[in-house]
């Protein structure tokens, strides 16, 4: 048996954008040549895509680091950097990506084909050509590319099986699997046989067919993680049909009644809607029972609640071909699309994660702990990361730009004092009185002039 891997963390990063360039014109016969420094690539986006051909994690390596080439850098003579190949990650069909800082759903990658862009590459510098003015004609700095940040991401792969096998550990669920489509599940004799879910598909003729999953047997309190409960439950999620098996041989020393109403609590517990999917009962190992009268009280007190029941031997194939028709044509009463998927379009889809406020203007500020005032907000930390600290020209340009932002009010405004730290993404720079400067060095000179 194919080693089964459904849920693994890795990281992500985007490629950041390539530097923009300073460089003039070198011509023979053009004393003074203009700008001529050109743009960065853009970096490349870090996309997950759907592979029919894929049914495990595995070839996902934990903690591993995923990372989008960076764009390229600018050259002279206005030329544009070569933008960063995107990284594209392929991926099963039903794999959901989790942020595991927030827990938000990233992507949910549930048809083929099917794309989504997790991060988008940084955007390339401007090169010092962007830069002429009237009282500017030749700009000494550039931008740099926008640097993009890592993200830890936790792959989740839920099976997508139109009818899940639901009981206890040991209750014929492999066997029943083995018997009605080509798959072949280990069975053995002890709790938690089945180790990882096991897909087959069911066939009835050449054009009818459904795909049943056997998950591996629930105990109380799996919901909370007993066993492997909550690995397995949330296989169950995308099912559209239910077969709880009961084992009425009694070879597992259980009550048949007592297991089925613990299955049902588990199910509550975990999943709301879950719980409210269509159930079929099915009664296993028949043939164990010497006497067909045996089965008459769980006859009468599943069928009392409104279930079909099917006693069923895979061994002697009692009833199998009956409940095989019985699923298929109740599974064309439920629609695939009443089942949430995350996602409002079927077929070929790229989605653009929602981009964030790069205004440069919205920005908030906060004192920290150590009594730094950080000042947080997409497009004023983008602005700082995309200057070139060790470039005088580019650094004063930074600090017009501040200054026009209403940066340095703000920050009085919030409690700055003279020699404050300020800090912006990774640059830090002591905050400066400028009024209070002024004040003292007006009052100096009164009284040197008294």
């Amino acid at each position: 048996m194919s080693l089964f891997i459904d849920e693994v963390e890795v990281f992500l990063k985007a490629g950041d954008g390539g530097n923009g360039v300073v460089t003039f014109r070198r011509e023979k016969h053009v004393p003074r040549g203009g700008p001529n420094g050109g743009d960065g690539g853009r970096g490349g986006s870090v996309i997950f895509e759907t592979d029919p051909n894929l049914s495990t994690l595995l070839e996902f390596r934990p903690n591993k680091k995923y990372k989008a080439d960076r764009g390229g850098d600018g050259q002279s003579n206005n030329m544009f950097g070569k933008d960063g190949a995107d990284l594209i990650l392929k991926v099963p069909v039903g794999t959901q990506v989790i942020d595991i800082e927030t827990g938000d759903v990233l992507a949910d990658l549930t048809h083929y084909p099917q794309q989504e862009v997790l991060l988008e590459g940084g955007k390339g510098g401007r090169g010092n050509s962007h830069f002429t003015s009237s009282v500017q004609q030749t700009p000494k700095f550039a931008e740099m590319g926008e640097p993009t940040d890592e993200k830890r991401v936790r792959l989740e792969l839920k099976l997508l099986a139109d009818v899940g096998l639901l009981g206890f550990p040991n209750v014929g669920k492999s066997t029943l699997l083995s018997r009605v489509s080509a798959a072949k599940p280990k069975i053995a004799d002890y709790p938690f046989t089945t180790l990882v879910p096991n897909l087959g598909v069911v066939r009835l003729d050449d054009l009818r067919n459904f795909i049943m999953a056997d998950i591996p047997g629930l105990i109380e309190n799996a919901h909370q993680g007993a066993g492997l409960g909550i690995q397995f439950l949330k296989h169950l999620e995308r099912t559209r049909l239910l077969v709880h098996l009961v084992d009425v041989s009694g070879m597992t020393g259980r009550d048949p009644f007592e297991d089925y109403q613990v299955i049902n609590q588990e199910l509550a517990a975990f999943s709301e809607r879950l719980a409210k999917l269509p159930q079929v009962i099915v009664l296993s190992r028949t043939d164990i029972i010497p006497e067909r009268e045996q089965l008459k009280p769980y006859l009468e007190f599943f069928e009392g609640q409104g279930l079909t029941v099917f006693p069923i031997s895979a061994v002697t194939g009692e009833n199998i071909e009956a409940l095989i028709y019985h699923l298929w044509t109740r599974l064309q009463e439920i629609p695939r699309d009443t089942i949430p998927v995350g996602v409002e379009t079927i077929g070929p889809v790229r989605i653009t994660p929602k981009t964030e406020d790069t205004d440069p203007k919205r920005y908030t500020i906060e004192r920290d702990d150590e009594g730094v005032l950080v000042v947080k907000g997409r497009g004023i930390e983008r602005m700082v990361a995309m200057t070139d600290m060790g470039n005088e020209y580019a650094v004063s340009r930074l600090q017009r730009r501040l200054e026009r932002l209403g940066l340095y009010e703000k920050l009085k405004n919030a409690g700055a004092g003279e020699g404050d730290t300020v800090r912006i993404r990774d640059v830090e720079f002591d905050y400066i009185d400028e009024d209070a400067r002024y004040d003292s060095q007006l009052g100096d000179d009164e009284e040197d002039a008294e």
